[in-house]
């Protein structure tokens, strides 16, 4: 027989993935000290939204998914963020292993929008455990399951996703367009010949700044633009600002 209980001792950026992976510790522990020849396990990892406090900006970031902060007492709710299958081999008593968690830096994903959104701090995570256990028993071997109240909190820094994600995608962000505005950003950036896609989506900018200046219903006398920006067009740069 077994008694299963776990423990997140930490997290890390795996450096060496296909995709961004976060390396999840848990330690697991048999309360009853007995011989484990494997267990099929099952994780489901939450978001516990409402157990942070938000900045100003961080509320703002976060319209989207819980609207305004005054209805987050109604809609400010905890994230189902992924399921997990792992396989844990032989042990005694006790053991650790690292769990892989893929993550995405897609922001058509709920989970990338609230990481994103965060500037410090930590992000309060929990994980459900579930599963089979096969386990050393007074006839031989025994089959339990691991009990349905078995879960662990853990509180993962926001730096560390921001470490992962810069890892993975250094100084960048991440959006996924349709395939026709694609097609046209790029018709655009082939007859602006412009050499990257930062200095596209920069013109897209300039010119909608400076539309936007040009129209007097909505241009200051005073309204200039707020950063510089060298942009490379049909063999003339163009300074803004």
């Amino acid at each position: 027989m077994s008694d299963l209980r776990f423990t997140i001792v930490g997290a890390r950026p795996e450096p060496y993935a296909m995709a961004p992976t976060l390396m999840a510790r848990v330690r697991i522990r048999d309360a009853l000290g007995g011989r484990i020849h494997a267990v099929g396990m099952k994780i489901q990892v939450q978001v516990e939204a409402q157990r942070r406090h938000y900045s100003p900006a961080e509320e703002g970031r976060l319209y989207e998914l819980f609207a305004e902060p005054v209805r987050w007492g109604d809609t400010l709710r905890t994230l189902l963020w992924t399921h997990l299958s792992v396989m844990i081999p032989a042990f005694d008593g006790e053991t650790e292993i690292d769990v892989p968690i893929p993550c995405s830096y897609d922001f058509d994903v709920a989970a990338a929008k609230y990481f994103h959104a965060l500037d410090d701090g930590e992000i309060p995570l929990l994980f459900q455990f579930s599963g089979s256990v096969f386990a050393h028993g007074p006839g031989g071997l025994a089959v339990d399951q691991i009990a349905w109240n078995q879960e662990a909190a853990y509180r993962l820094p926001v730096k560390v996703w921001r470490e992962l994600m810069n890892m993975y995608f250094p100084d960048s962000a991440w959006i996924r367009l349709r395939r026709d505005s694609f097609d046209a950003l790029h018709r655009f950036r082939g007859a602006a010949a412009v050499r990257t896609w930062d200095e596209t989506v920069e013109l897209l900018l300039w010119q909608a700044e400076a539309g936007r200046l040009a129209d007097p219903s909505t241009a200051d006398d005073d309204d200039l633009p707020s950063t510089s920006v060298r942009i490379v067009g049909r063999g003339a740069e163009v300074e803004v600002g």
